[in-house]
């Protein structure tokens, strides 16, 4: 008698998914018109349920678990779930536990960006989907590793910010589409200048995200496992501004505006310009000397790329005159202002862009590459970390995208930074 084999959850999906290239069969065929089969159901499980797990829980997918190391924060965010229907939600305080679940098909991972790269390797080596919040990694080597790992499991990725492919572009009024568009078309010229501030419609709340020189030591709460939340980041004494909402203050967890914003704003960019597989060659800073353990304000940073592209980010505010884009033929600002004329036309009647995958689901069905994924991510997080590292070291820097390394070994040094034990990556 021939032997029963037993076929994963994960396993039918990803047949599923190659099924998707060679037939489609029409859902009334398969059980009538509001038939949904269960191999369809893609479930989620979210790490992590701060103040931006709401935005996870209302993502598509059936939430069957919930984790966090706050236990008031995870039974308010069960609560929600069972509100909106989620009645059997599990809740971990290990997110171990809840990757190890076979019957999850996607990990959230809604957690500090210091827990980003150990989480996503994880549950990629798990054989997990992921959908990660910005920015992607904390430094550029973690954003090494977690690609890697992503890609040798064949795993699909998302990193949630959607700028380049839906919605308004913040201050611009527009999407991000028909500025790709008309720079593609080279309707501005090249090389580029792109500033980024409030001028141009863009805060980068540097005055809510700056750390504190002035923590005394507090009593951790009893609901609260503060060494979890350390987790790989050097142990400090506790204090509530370390954590939970003004955490994004503190270079072991973040980098404040910059970290909070950047993806949001430069990956765009980098779309904009090309340049989604590479890293500007040089960045600059205008600020004060930091402190090692509280981030504070900068007043500018330009990064250059090698065929003379720059990125100004305005952190004061203070160019209100400029325009979004500026090139030798012309520029452009918000809602199609430009000095080029019937520019708005001339957008139109150019050929539509590449159509990419946004719909993280039909993505994970179909093993296609998100729009936003672990490769073009892993550039704009690149970015960041830059300027991160130029902003906490208080220097100009120069930078290799080939071996991921800068001119300078204080610099380098914050590229691969050290876990506490017994975290490491890989």
């Amino acid at each position: 008698m021939k032997q029963k084999t037993t076929i994963s959850r994960r396993e039918a999906l990803k047949g599923l998914g190659l099924l998707a290239t060679i037939q489609i069969v029409p859902r009334h065929v398969l059980g009538g018109a509001g038939y949904t089969p269960p191999s369809e159901v893609l479930t989620k499980g979210i790490i992590g349920c701060g103040n931006i797990s709401a935005q996870h829980l209302n993502m598509p997918g059936k939430l069957l678990a919930l984790c966090d190391v706050d236990t008031k924060h995870l039974a308010r965010r069960k609560a929600q779930a069972v509100e909106m229907g989620a009645a059997d939600v599990a809740g971990y305080h290990d997110y171990r536990e809840l990757i190890a679940r076979d019957d999850i098909d996607i990990v959230h991972i809604a957690t500090p960006p210091h827990w980003h790269a150990l989480m996503a390797i994880d549950a990629a080596k798990a054989g997990k989907d992921i959908v990660c919040e910005k920015p992607m990694s904390r430094t550029i080597g973690e954003g090494v590793a977690m690609m890697n790992a992503v890609q040798q499991a064949e795993r699909i990725f998302r990193l949630n910010t959607w700028f380049r492919f839906r919605g308004g572009f913040y201050g611009m009024g527009m999407p991000v589409a028909p500025i790709k568009q008309a720079v593609q078309a080279g309707l501005f010229g090249w090389p580029l200048t792109i500033t980024v501030g409030a001028g141009t419609g863009f805060n980068w709340k540097l005055d809510m995200w700056t750390g504190r020189t002035d923590l005394t030591p507090q009593p951790v709460p009893e609901h609260f496992d503060y060494d979890f939340w350390l987790g790989p980041a050097p142990k400090k004494p506790y204090h509530p501004h370390r954590t939970h909402d003004t955490f994004r203050g503190y270079w072991d967890y973040d980098g404040g505006g910059l970290g909070d914003m950047g993806q949001h704003y430069l990956d765009p960019v980098q779309f904009i310009l090309g340049k989604d597989n590479e890293a500007p060659i040089s960045v600059e800073i205008d600020a004060d000397p930091q402190h090692e353990d509280a981030i504070g304000l900068w007043r500018r940073i330009i990064y250059t790329y090698a065929d003379g592209c720059r990125v100004v980010l305005d952190g004061e505010g203070k160019d209100t005159k400029t325009k979004y884009i500026q090139g030798p033929k012309g520029w452009m600002g918000r809602r199609f202002e430009s000095n080029i004329p019937d520019l708005r036309q001339k957008v139109a009647q150019l050929p539509p862009l590449e159509p990419v995958v946004t719909d993280f689901h039909e993505a994970v069905r179909t093993r296609k590459q998100f729009a936003l994924n672990e490769e073009n991510g892993f550039w704009s997080t690149t970015m960041i970390n830059m300027g991160i590292t130029a902003h906490r070291l208080n220097k100009n820097l120069n930078f290799d995208s080939k071996t991921l390394t800068f001119d300078d070994d204080e610099a380098n040094q914050l590229v691969h930074q050290p876990m506490r034990g017994p975290w490491r990556l890989g």
